[in-house]
């Protein structure tokens, strides 16, 4: 079914697919609630902290990089139950692999705030 919408149309539409989005994780995904408030917390920690500009996009760029990742995994687990229940090594693959890359995401943001915190505070 092609969607024919265009100009500000389909920028509204796009809004609105995203806004279900963000609504359908943060109702099914408690993944998705707990990095979300940690995110929340992180950044208003990043704003009260008296360091540059760049420390600060920095920290909570990889902050809000964990949240993205975990809508795509999400995202890719959601497809993979829908296509079937039954175990299948592909289908284990592509979860382990959507984990392992919040795992990734997180250990980048906490690098982040550790080196950028430790030569704040010295």
């Amino acid at each position: 079914m092609a969607n024919n919408a265009t100009g500000l149309i389909r920028i509204v539409k796009a809004a609105g697919y995203s806004w279900q989005g963000l609504r359908a994780a943060w109702q099914h995904e408690a993944a998705f609630r707990q990095e979300a408030i940690v995110a929340l917390v992180a950044i208003g920690v990043a704003c009260w902290l008296d360091i540059d500009i760049i420390s600060r996009i920095l920290m909570i760029g990889t902050v809000m990089l964990v949240v993205i990742v975990e809508i795509l995994n999400s995202a890719i687990e959601s497809v993979v139950d829908r296509i079937g229940q039954e175990r299948h090594p592909l289908a284990g693959r592509a979860k382990d692999m959507g984990s392992a890359a919040v795992l990734l995401s997180i250990l980048l943001a906490v690098f982040v705030w550790i080196a950028l915190l430790w030569t704040h505070l010295r």
